[in-house]
């Protein structure tokens, strides 16, 4: 069952809106598309991180998880790229490690995603993303506004992005930044991502205020992922060991 707690690199959807913020160039939306989906095989954002009390800062869980990803060539050209993905969150004891199941008499559930349909666009000097995900009859498709910005520090680039979060049912601030060095041997010194959140704890935590932050790096190969990960995948989530092969499997995932 899907954790409705939104989470990082699950609803990765922006517009560059602001005006006077920063056009991307073609060569920017590869480099950005590039990092954050690769270019034809499975790659793996690897994520550790904590959730925390607010104001108190007592340290609720650790988190652990992956988000592992594919791009469509058949469908994706120089501005146009179709993602393929799915997610997976474990909480962990904040003092012994083990993935939790229960939190005070109820159940604790992963926050996992088994596929979303993410297609990025550049148009008019703005990257824009639209997401399709759940089961019918409730398949969303999800187009979201924010403003990302390009900061350059050297020879790293800073894709960031914040997001004011003002639904009925979801209220929060997040930011993303994403950061990609091509002068940093291997993929994981190359690409890399914080995020920070605060917002509702999940009911199963009990609910109340809460500051989330994570940091992430990307691998290439699923056997390069750390080992307390691939345990946690073959044991509790055997789906999310490679993304959506293809455009019917999602639509197998999609049915009823």
């Amino acid at each position: 069952m899907m954790n409705r707690l939104v989470f990082p690199l699950i609803i990765l959807i922006f517009s560059c809106s602001l005006a006077g913020a920063q056009e991307f160039t073609p060569k920017d939306f590869d480099d950005f598309t590039t990092m954050r989906i690769g270019r034809g095989e499975p790659i793996y954002w690897y994520c550790v991180g904590e959730i925390y009390e607010y104001p108190s800062g007592k340290l609720i869980a650790k988190v652990e998880g992956i988000d592992t990803a594919r791009v469509v060539k058949a469908e994706s050209g120089p501005t146009k790229k179709l993602q393929l993905s799915r997610k997976i969150f474990f909480y962990r004891d904040p003092a012994g490690g083990q993935i939790l199941r229960q939190w005070n008499g109820k159940k604790v559930e992963p926050i996992a995603y088994p596929y979303q349909k993410i297609t990025y666009e550049l148009k008019d000097g703005r990257i824009r993303a639209t997401v399709v995900q759940g089961k019918q009859p409730r398949v969303q498709t999800i187009e979201s506004a924010g403003t990302f910005h390009i900061r350059r520090f050297g020879s790293t680039t800073i894709f960031s992005t914040p997001l004011f979060l003002d639904l009925p049912s979801y209220k929060a601030y997040e930011n993303y930044d994403f950061f990609f060095n091509p002068k940093a041997t291997g993929s994981a010194g190359k690409y890399q991502l914080t995020w920070n959140r605060r917002g509702s704890l999940p009911p199963f935590f009990g609910g109340g205020d809460s500051v989330f932050q994570l940091v992430s790096y990307r691998v290439d190969r699923y056997r390069d992922l750390p080992e307390s990960m691939r345990e946690a995948l073959e044991s509790d989530g055997r789906l999310w060991m490679s993304p959506p092969k293809d455009l019917a499997e999602i639509e197998e995932l999609q049915k009823p």
